[in-house]
């Protein structure tokens, strides 16, 4: 019997030895960069570049395996320039994840995103045949990147083969029970529903052709302009051949939504979104801009090091597992050429470099707080859905005046939940951004969680039993703007008798279009942009109304409760840059709702914090884009606070933090 015990402790104890391995190797961030390869680089060129990869504390690459710098023109390949990169990488000990790049027609600076026949399809499966075969052989070789940066921003392509796969598509379809009540559908949006799909096919495929050859590698994708794109991705689906997940986040071509000051928050919502699309999976920085880019993106300006220093501890604080520069080197022909690097034109470090080079210090020094950290999970969810932005997108009809029509455009359901994002990072805490597939549906108490609901304008119907059961089991929804005006079919719920009206605690009354912005005495004065709303209340609590017009309600529903205010609050507290009344509501239905463990006293407009816990301590990481020095108190648990890394003269006493403008300063918590 005793040795019986023995036996079972001494297994258990294993266990935990090896979980605690594995958990650690996936999380400590690894950090790094993309080496350029093509044709003219010397040999000297690529030992030097990683060399110093080495030296600046990056343990991992990225680089494009061009086709057409390998295969010749006679139909043999010639690997010897890449060679010379993956021989370099075990020379020093640098991981590559290699990008698949097979040659086409037309070829843009980020690549093709689908195949435009059965012959190209075939020449990318030769493609893939050579290239796997030929570098799995590499010790340095971490693994895949299955095609640089899937998205098409909602475009089809028009081609025989495209048009085949749709056809294909359709025939397998299953029309859904739900038939909007029985009224004419008029819209139909199948064509957005198979670019969704056909993303999904293609990735897949190229994933079941690298199986072939190479079952061992990592196996990983990098979406990109994830705000306007995010509709034609559906990351669970991903999840079943993927080993991770990733993301470009250019702020020079990603962040159109945001001015510079709210590229921090920009880059921490982008990581939330593929974070919450990764599931169980880790997610990466794959491509995360390190240098100037003169001519090219939408935004050409040149990071500085505390942005650059901010960005990559914002990317370690949202629980990436690693962060890739774009770029190392800069490339030296065709678009991008000369920009983007974190070398200056004599291969010497920028000011860049020496920034990531102190943070690549300081996590080898604190290796063991690192390695065993993910992000404090949040209790709280803003929830997002492909219909209303695929129903938006199809509702924009001529053109008219964003400064007075901001939230009816392109942009405006991803702004609204954008508005609750930030504001909630300004007072200290954390919240997942996901689209509703990605909720978990499936527990039997939500008691103590929130999910926000603003500007979804489509509720579609497969998630109305999952909102009712979410309150009933005891969570908290916090509804606003015009969430529900819809359903999947573009019927007008409202008119035809709202189904959520039980949850709601009534339907929407009347909805007025007021061009612009202006002020609503909505529980407290709160800005308001573009659409007044009042509510015909039928169970609800009265929480304001204007004469004998109802503006916002709280409805209890089994455990649960709703707070709905259908006029557009977030967006107003955006545009007008007044979003202290918001987030004291916000912040009050928290606090009686969700337990926090680490947030600031009060909001700091400008200022972002993210928590990052273990099993003995917890860091938070501070980020102040505000142009005057903060002195913010912290509400935490009753721990000692020890700054790691402070990247000006930052410091914490009696937890009040003071911290200058542009200043990251990270704390552990024991």
């Amino acid at each position: 019997m005793v040795s019986y015990k023995k036996t079972v402790l001494f297994l258990f104890i294993i266990c935990l030895m090896f979980s605690a391995k594995i958990y650690a190797v996936d999380s400590y961030p690894e950090i790094g960069a993309q080496i350029f390869i093509e044709p003219g680089q010397t040999d000297a060129d690529i030992d030097q570049w990683f060399n110093l990869l080495n030296k600046s504390g990056m343990t991992v690459c990225r680089i494009r395996m061009f086709e057409q710098y390998m295969k010749k023109a006679e139909g043999t390949w010639d690997y010897t320039l890449f060679d010379k990169a993956f021989k370099a990488g075990e020379k020093y000990n640098i991981k590559i994840f290699a990008t698949l790049f097979p040659s086409a027609e037309n070829m843009t600076i980020g690549g093709f995103k689908f195949p435009y026949s059965e012959g190209h399809l075939g020449q990318i499966s030769q493609y893939i045949k050579n290239v796997v075969i030929h570098f799995q052989t590499f010790k340095s070789l971490y693994g895949w990147v299955l095609i640089n940066e899937p998205g098409t921003g909602g475009y089809v392509p028009q081609n025989d083969f495209t048009n085949q796969k749709m056809q294909e598509w359709k025939k397998k379809q299953i029309e859904s029970t739900y038939n909007s009540k029985g009224y004419t559908k008029l819209i139909d949006f199948s064509k957005e529903k198979f670019l969704t799909d056909y993303n999904t096919w293609y990735l897949n495929w190229i994933a079941l052709e690298i199986a072939k050859y190479d079952t061992k590698s990592q196996i990983h994708v990098n979406n990109h302009q994830i705000f306007e794109n995010v509709s034609e991705y559906d990351f669970p689906s991903w999840r079943k051949f993927l080993t991770s997940l990733g993301a470009s986040a250019h702020p020079s071509w990603h962040f159109d939504y945001f001015k510079r000051n709210q590229y921090a928050c920009a880059l921490s919502a982008n990581c939330s979104l593929i974070r919450s699309g990764a599931g169980p999976l880790p997610f990466w920085l794959t491509e995360l801009q390190g240098g100037n880019n003169t001519y090219s993106g939408n935004r050409p300006f040149c990071p500085t090091p505390d942005e650059i220093t901010q960005w990559l501890w914002t990317s370690i604080g949202s629980g990436a597992k690693g962060i890739i520069f774009w770029c190392f080197n800069p490339r030296s022909i065709g678009d991008e050429a000369g920009e983007w690097a974190l070398v200056d034109f004599q291969n010497n470090p920028t000011d860049k470099l020496i920034a990531i080079t102190k943070i690549t210090k300081c996590l080898a020094e604190k290796r063991n707080i690192f390695s065993n950290s993910k992000p404090d999970k949040p209790n709280i969810s803003i929830l997002y859905n492909r219909e209303s932005l695929w129903l938006e997108k199809r509702n924009q009809i001529g053109s008219i005046d964003e400064k007075q029509y901001e939230g009816k455009l392109t942009g405006g359901v991803m702004k609204s939940a954008l508005s609750f994002y930030e504001i909630l990072l300004e007072n200290g805490i954390n919240s997942n951004f996901q689209e509703m597939n990605e909720f978990d549906w499936t527990k039997n108490d939500y008691t103590g969680q929130m999910v926000i609901l603003s500007g979804q304008i489509s509720l579609p119907s497969k998630y109305w039993d999952n909102l009712r059961r979410f309150v009933e089991e005891g969570g908290k929804l916090f509804v606003e703007g015009l969430t529900g005006f819809y359903d999947e079919n573009m019927l007008c719920l409202q008119n035809t008798g709202f189904p959520l009206k039980d949850v709601f605690g009534g339907s929407l009354k009347e909805v007025k279009c007021i061009p612009g912005d202006f002020d609503m005495n909505i529980i407290q004065t709160l800005p308001v942009h573009l659409w007044k709303a009042y509510i015909y209340n039928v169970s609800g609590k009265i929480l304001s109304q204007e004469k004998d017009l109802v503006t916002a309600t709280r409805n209890s529903y089994g455990k649960g409760e709703t707070v709905w205010i259908p006029s557009m609050i977030g967006l107003g507290a955006r545009r007008s840059g007044n979003s202290e009344s918001l987030s004291r509501l916000l912040v009050s239905e928290i606090d009686v709702t969700c337990k926090v463990k680490f947030r600031f006293n009060e909001q700091h407009k400008g200022v972002l914090m993210h928590t990052l816990e273990n099993y003995k301590s917890f860091v938070t990481i501070i980020v102040n884009k505000n142009t005057e020095i903060q002195k913010i108190k912290l509400q935490t648990p009753d721990l000692t606070p020890n700054v790691i890394f402070a990247s000006k003269e930052s410091s914490i006493k009696n937890k009040t933090v003071t911290i200058y403008p542009e200043e990251t300063l990270v704390i552990e918590w024991k």
